[in-house]
């Protein structure tokens, strides 16, 4: 009787140990996960440089497990409404990069895009590991600035 307990209780707490393992894992994994990105955007960031005295921030959350990013942000100061937003990249600072995401509804003439704004959207592998590599900034184009007249890298903070 006394082998049998024994058996009973090493088994039990041999899977037990493993079950918690398994859930401590997951649960750490997806914790570790999410990483948040922040940018400050200004007309000298912008590529050429302009002399606006509007601004921005924007803060970019980016899940793995869903491949989703959400994005926070405000600005002020703009010379008009914000015709079109987006995030870019790949590019280095200083550099031009195509649109990737849209912030605004994609090709509306007369966006209404107040601050603060919102949003989130679905990254491909190949845009999540440019996003993670720093190579995404984000731009904030007006009609007296149509290249842009905010413009911010994404760095993780």
């Amino acid at each position: 009787m006394t082998e049998l307990f024994a058996r009973r209780s090493i088994l039990g707490y041999c899977i037990g140990g493993a079950a918690s393992a398994v859930v401590l894992a997951s649960a750490s994994r997806s914790e570790a996960a999410t990483t948040t990105f922040k940018a400050s955007l200004d007309g000298k960031s912008e590529v050429p440089p302009n002399t606006t005295t509007g601004t921005a921030s924007v803060t970019v959350t980016y899940d793995p497990a869903t491949k989703k990013i959400s994005w926070d942000g405000t600005y002020s100061g703009l010379t008009g409404p914000v015709t079109a937003g987006h995030i870019h990249g790949p590019a280095d600072p200083g550099k031009n990069a195509p649109p990737v995401v849209w912030l605004t509804k994609k090709g509306d003439p007369n966006p209404t895009f107040p601050s603060p704004f919102k949003g989130s959207a679905e990254l491909t592998a190949d845009q999540a590991k440019d996003l993670l590599a720093g190579k995404y900034y984000v731009n904030l184009h007006t009609k007296a600035n149509p290249a842009g007249e905010v413009r911010g890298q994404l760095e993780k903070s």
